[in-house]
């Protein structure tokens, strides 16, 4: 006589296989420290790109926004190129990580660019007014907000290498 096994008791089975294994300290998703780790990279090379442009240290360039490498694209980008290398690119996941990483990197190269550089000259008129304009003693709006297209390409390229290696270690 054949046995029957329904779906509950390989649901329990598999349970019971998975928690034999031991416990890993780091997440074994591919994607997600692909991902996290090409984050981490292009803030810190903020460090160093900062340096090299404006000839001075600046911590504070590892948790803000804009700059070179785009973090953004970075990001996005080892998490569409992980998904590829590890699924395929025909599946549904690959296309959900591709439309991310173009609105994403669309979106730091336009929208947020423009909306940096109005800042910008926004903070240039308040400080031309002024000492007794009530706008005149207003905090300064956050200019660097976007990336250039040449920024987010560095970005982009960052990302693929970070889950090309990822994809290689593991």
């Amino acid at each position: 006589m054949d046995e029957v096994i329904t779906a509950a008791d390989a649901a329990v089975n598999n349970r019971a296989a998975s928690s034999l294994s031991p416990p890993s300290l780091l997440p074994s998703n591919i994607p997600f420290l692909s991902a996290f780790i090409a984050f981490a990279l292009a803030q810190f090379l903020k460090l160093f790109t900062t340096w090299f442009k404006e000839k001075r240290w600046d911590s504070r360039r590892m948790l803000s926004s804009g700059g070179m490498p785009s973090s953004h694209s970075a990001t996005v980008t080892a998490l569409a190129v992980a998904i590829g290398l590890q699924e395929g690119t025909t599946g549904p996941a690959f296309a959900i990580a591709v439309v991310l990483a173009c609105i994403v990197m669309y979106d730091a190269s336009g929208v947020r660019l423009h909306a940096g550089r109005q800042a910008e000259l926004l903070n240039q008129i308040v400080c031309e007014l002024p000492p007794e304009h009530p706008l005149s003693n207003v905090r300064p709006l956050r200019d660097s907000l976007g990336h250039t297209h040449v920024q987010v390409l560095a970005g982009a390229v960052l990302g693929f290498i970070t889950a090309f290696l990822m994809r290689k270690t593991h």
